[in-house]
């Protein structure tokens, strides 16, 4: 997430910004003499659900999950990205956006306690070969994750944390040989992640994989097409405008 948007969520938490001009937002937030770019950073976490907004367009708080009785719809927060190739992904565990979902989409275990679930979008092509509700893992699919740090049993597809990056992989416990073996499912070859019982402290299983909502071909198509359309107006950019740009 970018740094205006995290100020911004930050002063959302102890001011009503729907009393608050674009420019004393800024001011108060360090960002002044940019009215614009605040407005453009608000309506990115309008977008992503993290500010609600009323029906005349002004912020009114900060969104948070949960089922809501009026849309009847439940809000999953997304964490981040997880990785199913290397261990790459830093497992940062800051709500970047929230999926809403209707009841029937979770497993009726899920539905009277959504709370226990949270969801990562999932990296690289490692598990496509994963049968998870007779699913497979794509880059960019919603990976549904119970929260649990018990021991798995084996077989089991977990999102662990090794040294702080997060990565998605089938867990095998090789007893034979004192180790834990983090599979990869995949119609390339990837090596496994190997684990030492004596290094466990440095390896933590953070949720088990239950679902996954495929992402919508059609839709990231059109939005790839939108993208190159709006680099075409913009014409050049330096690398630094370019990394600015990737980070919104």
């Amino acid at each position: 997430m970018h740094i205006i948007q995290q100020k911004l969520l930050s002063l959302a938490k102890e001011r009503n910004l729907a009393d608050l001009t674009l420019r004393k937002i800024g001011e108060l937030i360090d960002e002044s003499g940019s009215p614009q770019k605040i407005k453009h950073h608000l309506d990115k976490l309008i977008e992503k659900g993290l500010l609600l907004v009323g029906g005349d367009g002004k912020v009114l708080k900060v969104a948070s999950g949960g089922f809501d009785k009026e849309t009847k719809l439940i809000s999953l927060p997304i964490i981040g990205s997880a990785d199913c190739g290397e261990a790459l992904t830093f497992a940062d565990e800051k709500v970047e956006g929230y999926l809403k979902v209707s009841l029937g989409i979770l497993d009726s275990q899920f539905r009277k306690k959504p709370s226990d679930l949270f969801v990562l979008r999932a990296k690289g092509e490692s598990m496509n070969r994963a049968n998870i509700q007779e699913k497979n893992i794509e880059e960019g699919d919603f990976i549904l994750v119970k929260q649990d740090r018990s021991a798995p049993e084996n077989g089991e597809y977990v999102v662990s944390v090794i040294d702080g990056m997060a990565n998605i992989k089938k867990f095998i416990k090789d007893k034979k040989n004192n180790r834990i073996i983090l599979m990869s499912e995949s119609n390339i070859d990837i090596s496994p992640i190997y684990i030492h019982d004596d290094d466990y402290s440095n390896y933590f299983v953070c949720g088990r994989v239950v679902d996954i909502i495929k992402k919508p071909d059609e839709l990231l198509s059109t939005r790839d097409e939108s993208a190159r359309d709006v680099l075409k107006e913009i014409g050049p950019i330096s690398k630094e405008d370019y990394e600015y740009y990737k980070r919104l």
